[in-house]
């Protein structure tokens, strides 16, 4: 009978402990770690060519097809407000499905590289300082520590304000 107690109890806490945890994919934009949560991430491509779009914001890099499907790529680099770079091999295209009150859209993210899928813990996310960072952190949600250095959490909710998101899919 304690043996049964036992089990419950640590599954009790393997709960817990789970909840108390989010996953997200990591990404490098220079030599920032950034963070999405996985909950938005339909998938990851590798880099392939962007057609221009006439009329886009200037941080909308322009379109692909993914399984016949056109979906807005967003420049991360633009959209922080730091310069572009080339496109090298290790070069990724996060494919996040979003929801808008019209239902969801697709909208890629241009990212320099993809690290990993990794837990992050609810209670180790620090306020993002308002000082020191060479991009807008008005798209920040927080900060936390990840094998001993910094990952950047995006808010995709203020990365992408509703207004903004309709606006690029009435692009597409």
């Amino acid at each position: 009978m304690q043996t049964s107690t036992t089990q419950k109890m640590g599954t009790t806490n393997k709960r817990s402990a789970a909840a108390s945890s989010q996953s997200f994919v990591t990404l490098g934009i220079g030599s920032e770690v950034f963070a999405v949560e996985v909950e938005f991430v339909r998938e990851i491509l590798g880099f392939r060519e962007i057609s221009l779009l006439p009329k886009a914001p200037t941080f909308v890099a322009g379109v692909i097809d993914v399984r016949g499907k056109t979906v807005p790529v967003v420049n991360l680099r633009l959209k922080l407000g730091l310069q572009t770079a080339e496109a090298t091999e290790q070069t990724r295209i996060l494919v996040l499905e979003l929801d808008l009150e019209k239902g969801p859209v697709s909208v890629g993210l241009l990212a320099d590289q993809v690290f990993e899928v990794a837990e992050i813990e609810h209670d180790e996310v620090e306020e993002t300082p308002d000082v020191g960072v060479t991009w807008n952190s008005d798209y920040i949600r927080g900060i936390s520590r990840l094998r001993g250095s910094f990952v950047i959490l995006f808010d995709i909710k203020k990365l992408f304000a509703s207004a903004e998101l309709t606006a690029i899919s009435a692009l597409v």
